[in-house]
């Protein structure tokens, strides 16, 4: 009993980083204030993407899958408790023989009861019926922990499977907001390719009427017509980009790619979030970054299975009973004369197995050593992640303001370079220039607010925001009917 309540093996501790104490591209603003992450795509203030969210939660397949894994893991950990508890077996029969006399003296046959023809008799050769009943137990007492390692082992590998669909629910709205931010910016900048390329249909009418007032030259009408031309070009590869992000997004929320054409054909503005957001610390994504979570989970589960391990190596205790009864009547079954039981222990003790024992203790301890490896490697790459989203966002931002003074300052010249073309005081190929320059600056500030929403996004991510909601992992995918007894249909 004193050995019942040990376990070998490491027990599980967890492990202690050292960590930066802030982030080195933080705001300044409340740096230690933990960062808001519930539903921080809300924050775009776009209706359309919160319902694109909360049907991809529903209908996205790796969710699906993740939460078949949790199931999955859930009764692992329910069958390595049941090894803990003695097992109980059930057996009975009633068999029909035909053969020889036996005598009463040897053989294995039954003691006769009463008057009845038995086959115990001398002279009994018919046909008789033997019934037989009884208990079957059995219990491996854990005197070492093997099995307290194994429901430790199932426990952490439970909690890792739900650390892995937050992962990928992570990934999934992160993946949603991002596409559904490029789709938007591909339809401004295919809006813009279009406003443009109209008003550089107006020059091209400008040029042919001073060329049929003879102000004008044929070169100035090609010059206008070709750069027309060229920005609508850049219209089929913008569209071809958007149709794919629609594919992508209606794949994401587990629908065929053209589910979505009709909800998102109308253009909409790009996406914007309200800045700044509050980083919080570096300590904090040991607690929000699901694969963080997942890695120390892994680690811990790896460390007890090396207890399972060393116990395999100790000796090994079964405590085994049994009752039973047999008669060629029914009636027969139960009284004394017919009752048999068996109980006690039994012992197992390793003596000699080549040092394979040995072996898969150490197997089980670089197992450990990959994990707790993996375990600091994620910490460094969340870290890392953090730090390249803060450095992006904050220069991307500085990098968007100026590309808005560039725009506006284009808007000008343009606008100055057609008056003075129409007065006959600058060449056409000033106009040309300032048009070329005017929506070369739009379109990359386009680009540059979509990057900045993106950059955004991946903040998140690298922080550890992701779904916070209820997930029904429960409910199996596919709904199994008729699963009693039942005649065997083939196809």
């Amino acid at each position: 009993m004193m050995l019942g309540g040990c376990a070998v093996g490491p027990d599980y501790q967890a492990p202690l980083l050292a960590l930066p104490s802030h982030w080195s591209r933080a705001e300044a603003a409340s740096p230690s204030r933990p960062p808001d992450l519930a539903h921080w795509w809300t924050r775009f203030r776009d209706p359309l993407l919160d319902q694109l969210v909360e049907e991809a939660v529903g209908g996205n397949l790796d969710v699906a899958a993740a939460r078949a894994r949790i199931r999955e893991a859930r009764a692992s950990y329910r069958q390595a408790v049941g090894a803990l508890f003695p097992t109980l077996r059930n057996t009975e029969s009633a068999m029909r023989s035909k053969g020889p006399g036996f005598s009463s003296q040897g053989g294995a046959g039954l003691q006769p009861m009463g008057n009845t023809p038995s086959p115990s008799r001398p002279g009994f050769d018919g046909p008789y019926t033997q019934f037989q009943a009884g208990f079957d137990a059995s219990w491996e007492l854990d005197l070492f922990g093997a099995n307290r390692r194994a429901v430790e082992a199932a426990a952490y590998g439970a909690e890792a499977s739900e650390n892995n669909l937050r992962s990928v629910l992570l990934t999934l709205v992160g993946d949603i907001a991002s596409n559904y931010v490029q789709l938007r910016g591909y339809q401004a900048r295919i809006t813009l390719a279009r406003r443009t390329a109209v008003s550089q249909d107006v020059t091209i009418q400008i040029t042919r009427n001073r060329l049929a007032a003879g102000s004008g030259s044929a070169a100035d009408v090609a010059n206008a017509t070709g750069q027309a031309a060229t920005t609508r070009a850049a219209i089929p590869t913008l569209e071809m980009s958007y149709a794919e992000a629609v594919h992508r997004l209606s794949v994401l929320i587990g629908r065929p790619p053209a589910a979505l054409d009709g909800r998102l054909a109308k253009p909409a503005s790009i996406p914007m979030p309200k800045l700044p957001i509050t980083a919080g610390i570096p300590a904090d994504i040991l607690l929000t970054r699901p694969d963080v979570r997942l890695a120390e989970r892994q680690y811990a589960q790896s460390t007890a299975r090396i207890g399972q391990a060393e116990a395999a190596r100790y000796p090994s205790v079964n405590l085994t009973g049994s009752i039973g009864t047999s008669g060629t009547q029914l009636g027969d079954l139960g009284r004394n004369s017919s009752i048999s039981w068996s109980f006690g222990p039994s012992l197992s003790v390793p003596v000699f197995n080549g040092g394979k024992l040995r072996a898969a203790v150490e197997i089980a301890q670089a197992q450990r050593d990959q994990s707790f490896i993996a375990y600091q490697s994620s910490v460094l790459v969340a870290l890392r992640d953090v730090e390249d989203a803060l450095l992006s966002l904050g220069k991307e931002r500085s990098r968007s303001r100026m590309l808005a003074a560039s725009a506006m300052a284009y808007r000008q010249a343009a606008s100055l370079s057609q008056s003075l073309y129409r007065a006959g005081s600058s060449s056409f190929l000033d106009v040309l220039t300032a048009e070329r320059s005017l929506y070369s600056a739009e379109d990359t500030l386009l680009q540059s607010q979509v990057l900045i929403a993106a950059n955004y996004i991946a903040l998140n991510k690298a922080l550890g925001g992701g779904w916070d909601g209820q997930i029904d992992v429960a409910k199996p995918e596919v709904a199994d009917t008729n699963t009693g007894p039942h005649a065997l249909e083939t196809d």
